[in-house]
């Protein structure tokens, strides 16, 4: 049985309506997208939850084996951008703990059409991955510097209700972790399944930038209204 993912937790305001759940990258932790929350502008949104979980421990190939935090495993040839193919059983693991996360925040009292999916690298993945998939309407889905993993299953495996679900894709043009190209192909192949994929690129490397925060707020807002 899946256990529940460890998070942090900030809310915007009381009675919180809408929950976005924001997955970090590799190697990192729920503490890394914290300070995000103070720079966004959401005037006008109605009170979030941000929930920020911590990936599991496990090991890594691409730092030999070492065990830290991620959402599923990383090849050389995943890193280099030869492979298409990520580590099924992770992805599909991770896919399942933020599942239990969306449960809960329905259990929570905020329904399934107010919880966004967003993430960054790894976390984007899985973004996309457990988004395209559940099997309830989401209102959206953020995927920042990352790309589609599994994208050979989508078709058979996608779930109607996000059918139309908005996405939220960005990445940065001179990235040498995800290259850009991974990102831009990602929304390439979205795009010929029909789903709806506002796409942003900047001048920038493995990150996020200025410019980046003021269009996540101007489309969180425009989805979040009501």
């Amino acid at each position: 049985m899946t256990q529940l993912l460890d998070a942090i937790e900030i809310e915007t305001g009381p009675k919180p309506t809408s929950s976005v759940i924001w997955m970090h990258g590799l190697g990192a932790d729920g503490n890394d997208f914290v300070p995000i929350v103070q720079e966004l502008d959401l005037a006008g949104a109605p009170p979030v939850r941000f929930v920020f979980p911590h990936a599991p421990m496990r090991p890594v190939t691409i730092n030999n084996g070492y065990v830290m935090r991620a959402w599923y495993d990383v090849s050389f040839e995943d890193l280099a951008g030869k492979s298409r193919r990520a580590d099924d059983q992770g992805v599909r693991e991770s896919q399942a703990a933020i599942i239990k996360l969306i449960e809960r925040e329905v259990a929570r009292g905020i329904a399934n059409n107010n919880i966004v999916l967003a993430g960054f690298s790894q976390g984007g993945a899985i973004a996309l991955q457990t988004g395209l998939r559940y099997t309830a309407k989401l209102v959206g889905v953020m995927a920042l510097s990352t790309y589609l993993p599994l994208a050979e299953s989508l078709p058979q495996e996608a779930a109607p209700a996000n059918a139309k679900t908005p996405i939220f894709m960005a990445h940065g043009t001179s990235d040498p972790i995800v290259p850009y190209a991974m990102g831009a192909n990602s929304r390439t192949f979205l795009a010929g399944l029909g789903y709806q994929v506002e796409w942003h690129e900047y001048p920038m490397q493995h990150s996020v930038c200025l410019e980046e925060i003021e269009d996540i707020s101007a489309w969180l807002r425009g989805i979040l209204r009501g």
